[in-house]
């Protein structure tokens, strides 16, 4: 029996979880497919980088994965990382705000209180900030709407002060976007469904959040909420590579143009020649994905759809040089400061294993919405910037024992209002006017590596239902 062709576009963590459980349904099923997995670049793993260097384990991308969500957690013990799996340690979070580092408030999800008093006390808030969050309690609920933006949500519900300086630092440091523009049904539809449901948010979160179980003793754990790899997420995408089989991988290899042919599809080389496939899989971003199918304007949607820059910067200090050391992880920072860093974590503190006991490896992000064009400055500007941010905050005696700054152009997909509905618009296009491609990716339905993980899964089941095997 010939085999089915499956070609997969984009070599990131969703092409290369795609590649690897179509493969595996393929082996288990005695199914008579064929995949292969084309990447522009000359590696694997997209965003998901890891650099090693004089006993630090430093990531240039993502730096870990949620717990909860359980197809990241699968995927690494599928192919024998379990023992490698790692927690954060749970610190004290900040946030820079009114002048000053305050402590995250105890009790909140999200930036939503769940508790009264840590709010009620924090610094981050004015007396009458603190009164207008309260307002949460007395307003009624919104009408019913298809979308609406993350920040007037919020703001609605919470009054400014808490989205500016509590809310949009946690989510900007996610998604690197303009809350008031980004949607809230694409990225956080529980919070309109318990509002509609509950009306308060504070309310509806108490009713429905777990109640946590109370220790037997009173040693409360030091685990976080996220885990990484002892040896870098990087070794992830190796372990994934390394169980695809032989001629599965073609690095260097960029599609120009997938185009309907009497049978199936043509899958046109920047190189020259063409693939012939059976399905397709197109696990590139959105601007990559609306050139290669051009012809179609249903794809016109993501000429429009914003990315966003950013640039993250590590730096090695011997622990001595921070003369002014904070208890804690990390902090983000109130788009009211003048800040030009977005974020600062302590990573050895959060991930001890990553860095040598004697020294201390900060992590700092550039690329605000409105200011991207930091991401073009050197790498010395870019340091000194941070540099000058850090020392308002800590004092650091000394320069760096060595910088690794990674920029990533346009990595940041922006879920602007309105998403769900254009996705689902072009999904009915496609399978109308082009059965069997598909889209996958951090562009269109999940962001994060659960995420991505998440799409992969489901863009082989389609490949199975669509080929028939």
């Amino acid at each position: 029996m010939e085999k089915k062709q499956v070609i997969i576009i984009g070599g990131g963590i969703t092409g290369l979880a795609a590649a690897y459980y179509l493969q595996k349904e393929a082996r288990e099923n005695a199914l008579p497919i064929q995949v292969k997995l084309m990447e522009a670049s000359d590696r694997l793993g997209g965003v998901i980088s890891t650099e090693k260097r004089d006993g630090f384990v430093i990531e240039r991308g993502p730096d870990s994965i949620i717990a909860r969500k359980k197809s990241a957690t699968r995927l690494i013990e599928e192919v024998g990382l379990k023992d490698k799996v790692i927690s954060n340690t749970a610190g004290k979070s900040y946030i820079f705000a009114r002048g000053r580092l305050q402590t995250m408030p105890e009790g909140s999800f999200m930036g939503i209180p769940t508790k009264v008093t840590p709010f009620a006390v924090s610094g981050l808030f004015s007396p009458i900030g603190k009164l207008r969050a309260a307002g949460d309690f007395i307003l009624p609920k919104g009408k019913a709407q298809s979308d609406q933006s993350l920040g007037g949500f919020f703001r609605r519900r919470l009054g400014n002060e808490v989205v500016d300086n509590l809310i949009e630092p946690l989510l900007s440091g996610i998604y690197a976007g303009d809350i008031d523009e980004l949607s809230l049904m694409a990225l956080f539809p529980n919070f309109y469904e318990m509002e509609q449901k509950h009306r308060s948010l504070v309310a509806g979160l108490n009713r429905t959040m777990p109640k946590p179980t109370k220790p037997a003793k009173k040693t409360p754990s030091k685990k976080g909420m996220f885990i990484s790899l002892s040896t870098g997420l990087e070794e992830l995408v190796q372990q994934v590579e390394k169980r695809l089989e032989p001629d599965t991988v073609y690095k260097n290899t960029a599609v120009e143009k997938v185009e309907k042919a009497d049978s199936g599809y043509r899958v046109f080389l920047s190189g020259g020649g063409y693939e012939r496939a059976d399905s397709v899989v197109i696990a590139a971003d959105h601007f990559h994905a609306q050139q290669m199918l051009s012809e179609y304007p249903f794809m016109d949607v993501f000429k429009d759809m914003p990315s966003n820059s950013v640039a993250n910067v590590a730096m090695a200090f011997p622990k001595s040089a921070i003369e002014k050391d904070i208890d804690g992880t990390g902090f983000l920072v109130s788009r009211n400061s003048d800040f030009r860093i977005t974020a600062c974590t302590w990573t050895h503190k959060k991930w001890p294993g990553t860095t040598p006991d004697n020294m201390a490896l900060l992590r700092c992000y550039v690329g605000k919405p409105d200011d991207q064009d930091v991401v073009d400055l050197s790498d010395e500007e870019i340091v000194e910037i941070v540099l000058r941010d850090l020392n308002k905050t800590m004092n650091i005696t000394e320069k760096p024992a060595f910088h690794l700054v990674t920029r990533w152009k346009k990595a940041m997909p922006q879920y602007t209002v309105g998403h769900l509905e254009r996705i689902a618009t072009v999904k009915e296009a496609l399978k109308k006017e082009l059965p069997g491609v598909y889209l996958a990716g951090g562009s269109f339905e999940g962001v994060g590596i659960p995420g991505c993980i998440d799409q992969a899964e489901a863009a082989v089941k389609k490949v199975l239902d669509y080929i028939g095997a």
